[in-house]
């Protein structure tokens, strides 16, 4: 039986990543590789998924689990237990299911538990029904406060709610309005996206071409967009729920285990279309979209397309900047990254404390610009 040891000879411990890219509808803002497929697809899909992580060498136990997609809360409870069967080391000290919400049940809830599951991630996006309906999103606030309840009675405390900064007309009373409920269910932590205007969303798309399908002229204005994150980031301190990265905020004790090994650089292996892997020095992707995947793995291929060495110097600063508590350079790399660090200290987007370089307020909302200086 594999130890739950450092793995890979870097010193840290693994968690492991399973993507599940189905969905019953593709959301108006979506821009991830998933979308709505067939049954067959689905479940010759499934098939791959469990001889890949069948196949796959555990030579470690892996403290955190998480499935994304896509919508994983659709895998029926038998479905997922046999899934998470494949993966050593349960208890893990995290296991994350993303979810949306209006499809939790009892038995739903009871069944991931039974499989390992103590960590839930809710796609809210928004409470407010308006702008819920432009996204495709069928839930109401009511829904997810009753499927809070649920995930409490089956003993998952820890769960995550996402929103959206920038939906089709939000406005700063209506961005308070989700946030109220925030404090009324008790979230132990919270994610807040600035919405993505690119071509792989059917939104950010009709944006770009200036059209008015989705919704898209009705989007705010990017600084008005700044405004309502600012505004999450003070009113989510109040609840208690403090920012811990540049789109995560949580309650003590309730940082997402896993998000954090990508944040500090720690291994993590990948299962399914488009996971990726890093075992500390190399990273790994699979083929990008289901067909390709499954095609892969039912010639008797490796599912992986693409293996590139990791630029851990770079890559410390453009992920470990994400963390509100910074990174701590080494000596040498303060003298590599001299140059941008100075101009961006002068700039007022980096600061300095205890050895310790880290973003500022401002720097936050210009992290995109911050990041490429690090990027030779």
């Amino acid at each position: 039986m594999p130890e739950r040891c450092r793995c890979w000879d870097n010193g840290n411990l693994a968690g492991v990543y399973i993507s599940f890219p189905f969905c019953s509808q593709k959301c108006t803002f979506c821009n991830f590789a998933s979308g709505v497929f067939s049954r067959g697809l689905e479940e010759r899909y499934l098939r791959a998924l469990r001889a890949e992580a069948a196949r796959f060498a555990w030579k470690w136990l892996p403290e955190t689990v998480y499935l994304g997609g896509g919508t994983p809360s659709r895998l029926s409870g038998d479905d997922l237990a046999e899934l998470l069967a494949l993966v050593p080391g349960r208890p893990w000290r995290e296991a994350t299911i993303e979810a949306a919400p209006g499809s939790i049940t009892p038995e739903k809830a009871r069944a991931w538990a039974a499989a390992g599951v103590n960590r839930v991630s809710l796609g809210v996006q928004s409470f407010v029904s308006a702008e819920l309906a432009g996204t495709g999103r069928k839930h109401t606030a009511e829904v997810v406060a009753r499927e809070v309840g649920i995930l409490r009675d089956a003993g998952i405390e820890n769960f995550n709610i996402d929103l959206i900064a920038g939906l089709p007309g939000q406005t700063p009373a209506s961005w308070r309005e989700s946030l109220e409920w925030l404090q009324r269910l008790a979230a132990p932590h919270v994610s807040v996206y600035m919405l993505e205007v690119d071509e792989d969303s059917r939104l950010g798309a009709e944006i770009l071409k200036g059209g008015a399908r989705y919704g898209a002229a009705r989007v705010p204005a990017e600084d008005e967009i700044v405004e309502l994150y600012e505004i999450a980031v003070d009113r989510l301190e109040a609840m208690g729920v403090s920012q811990y990265e540049i789109s995560n905020f949580a309650r003590p004790g309730r940082r997402s285990l896993h998000n954090l090994k990508y944040w500090k650089l720690e291994p993590y292996a990948g299962f399914g279309a488009d996971a990726h892997s890093f075992d500390g020095a190399v990273r790994r992707q699979n083929a990008e979209t289901p067909e390709e995947y499954v095609e892969r793995m039912e010639r008797g291929e490796a599912p992986c397309i693409a293996e590139t060495p990791a630029r851990l110097a770079e890559e410390k600063f453009i992920l470990g900047l994400r963390l509100r508590e910074g990174i701590r350079p080494s000596p040498e790399e303060w003298l590599t990254f001299a140059a941008p660090i100075a101009r961006l200290t002068e700039a007022g987007l980096l600061e300095t404390a205890d050895g310790a370089l880290r973003l500022t307020r401002r720097g936050i909302l210009l992290s995109n610009e911050v990041f490429q200086d690090f990027i030779s």
